[in-house]
């Protein structure tokens, strides 16, 4: 069983992501940890609850941070003509949720788990890298104790989708993530270069949710503010972005990838930039010298991702 620790900003691609590790019978979700980005901390927490209680999760969810881990640098407007302006594409959602939260910030939920799971827990972050910087400023050591980082987010051989060069988890936090790039741990990034050749049209969701319990019929429901929105970019349908990072704990032999060390840019035209110095690759010395060699995804097997999540998200 791989133990999961969800880091996530709900956020419509979010929740297909976190049905996928609730359902999948090798995963077990044992938290969920919340991080401004698709909307507020605020709304995010929420939504992370009410998606708890719909879906009958039994992870605790603990709230994480509401700002950069600069706090010179300003936050953008939420991107409400993505998720809509509750997060999860305008459905229904209670103000609150008659749940309780864990007692802890997000990032001192990772480092007391991580602790008491030494070399077992796979943190799977899928919105700003902040919580997961936070944990390792508080405590440096748990980066010889985590068994690996998934994270979705940045872009190496693909432009960006809120710059020409960012992605929008990474440029959101561009400090937080080169904070967790180079830190000792290993760190699979699974960027745009897959995410946005991997698809779920609205009939294939649609069909999923004919066949599906109440779970699925809420996703499909949640999702079609979402796939409105990526009309300018796919035919009737949507970017599974979260859920690939998801797939890739269980399947990465549907993942072609490449090694080396990640710096991110922070700062300037190219703020947010991910950049790979692949292995094997020689240069002068430089900023990448010294650094752990990290897993970059630039291949994807997309038609048994998303038949793999289809399979997942079925089993009631």
């Amino acid at each position: 069983m791989h133990k999961v620790i969800y880091d996530t900003d709900p956020g419509v691609d979010d929740a297909m992501a976190l049905l996928f590790l609730h359902r999948h019978p090798e995963i077990n979700l044992i938290g969920i940890t919340t991080v401004f980005g698709n909307a507020s901390v605020e709304t995010t927490t929420r939504n992370a609850l009410f998606l708890k209680r719909e879906w009958d999760i039994a992870a605790p969810v603990a709230k994480g941070a509401s700002v950069t881990i600069d706090p010179a640098r300003a936050e953008r407007e939420w991107p409400a003509m993505v998720h809509g302006h509750n997060g999860l594409g305008n459905i229904d959602v209670p103000e609150a949720i008659d749940l309780p939260l864990d007692p802890r910030p997000a990032h001192r939920f990772i480092i007391d788990t991580v602790r008491a799971n030494p070399g077992e827990i796979r943190l799977v972050a899928v919105g700003r890298m902040t919580n997961l910087a936070l944990a390792l400023k508080e405590d440096p050591e748990i980066a010889t104790l985590v068994k690996d980082v998934v994270i979705m987010g940045g872009n190496f051989y693909v432009p960006g989708n809120v710059s020409p060069v960012a992605e929008a988890n990474i440029h959101g936090d561009p400090e937080a993530a080169d904070i967790v790039m180079t830190a000792p741990w290993k760190v699979v990034v699974i960027g745009l270069d897959v995410t946005s050749i991997t698809t779920m049209s609205r009939s294939y969701l649609g069909e999923m949710s004919a066949k599906g319990d109440k779970a699925v019929k809420q996703l499909d429901a949640l999702s079609q503010h979402y796939i409105d929105f990526y009309a300018h970019a796919v035919e009737d349908g949507m970017m599974v972005h979260d859920s690939c990072a998801s797939v890739y704990v269980v399947a990465p032999e549907l993942f072609t990838t490449i090694t080396g060390a990640v710096r991110v840019v922070c700062g300037g035209i190219a703020d947010g930039q991910t950049v790979v110095k692949a292995d094997g690759r020689r240069f002068p010395p430089g900023d990448w010298d010294g650094l752990p060699s990290q897993v970059v995804a630039t291949g994807i097997d997309s038609e048994k991702v998303v038949d793999l999540i289809r399979g997942t998200l079925l089993r009631a």
